[in-house]
């Protein structure tokens, strides 16, 4: 199991990063990203808590990736703000997509999408064919998640990622040591998605050659 979309008690996490980590190893991980919500007023000091929690990959066989998951940002703001999380050491950066679940700013996918700077859009939402054709065309991974609530336009986002090409993950979103999942229950989320089996496990994959590109 790779996650690239986990959150700590420094946003509204349940633990602190190493016991999610820990959790993590116990649960098969491989790698796993801490992602917590971030806007213009906390992003450096959750960018620098999560290179600290690089200290535990020399004790667990996992890797940890620094991030962010830019959340309720407006639009506007999303490119210059993606753009500073990397400058300041974010490994990967996330953008909390339209989900249906919660009332995000229309023009939040366009942006995420558009962005060279983000690395993964996610829980999109009833996201249009169009910004899933800008993601694909830049890069940029559309996420089939596991959290409630935002799950329930997994569906639509994969038939529009497999019209497009676009590039799909599975992401758990945790928030609490009950949402961490195995790659089996990854496996059977992105096939409940629509994917086939050949399909879930790209989407799998997808993770690790994220991953690749960074190093």
């Amino acid at each position: 199991m790779i996650d690239l979309h986990t959150h700590t008690i420094f946003s509204d996490g349940e633990l602190i990063p190493s016991e999610l980590v820990r959790r993590a190893v116990i649960h098969g991980y491989e790698a796993i990203a801490l992602t917590d919500h971030a806007d213009y007023t906390n992003l450096e000091q959750l960018i620098e808590a999560a290179k600290k929690a690089k200290y535990l990959e020399s004790e667990w066989d996992i890797r940890v990736l620094s991030g962010v998951e830019l959340t309720h940002v407006p639009p506007r703001k999303i490119a210059p703000l993606a753009e500073k999380a990397k400058e300041l050491g974010a490994e990967i950066v996330v953008v909390h997509g339209e989900t249906i679940a919660e009332p995000v700013a229309p023009g939040t996918n366009a942006a995420a999408a558009a962005c060279e700077y983000v690395d993964i859009l996610a829980h999109p939402g009833l996201i249009s064919e169009e910004d899933v054709e800008t993601a694909e065309e830049n890069g940029v991974c559309l996420e089939i998640t596991a959290r409630n609530g935002h799950n329930r336009t997994n569906g639509h986002v994969a038939r529009l990622a497999l019209q497009t090409g676009a590039t799909l993950l599975v992401n758990t979103d945790t928030h609490a040591p009950e949402n961490l999942i195995t790659d089996e229950t990854a496996l059977k989320i992105a096939m409940g998605a629509g994917l086939t089996e050949a399909g879930a496990r790209e989407a799998l994959k997808a993770s690790a050659r994220k991953i690749a590109e960074i190093v």
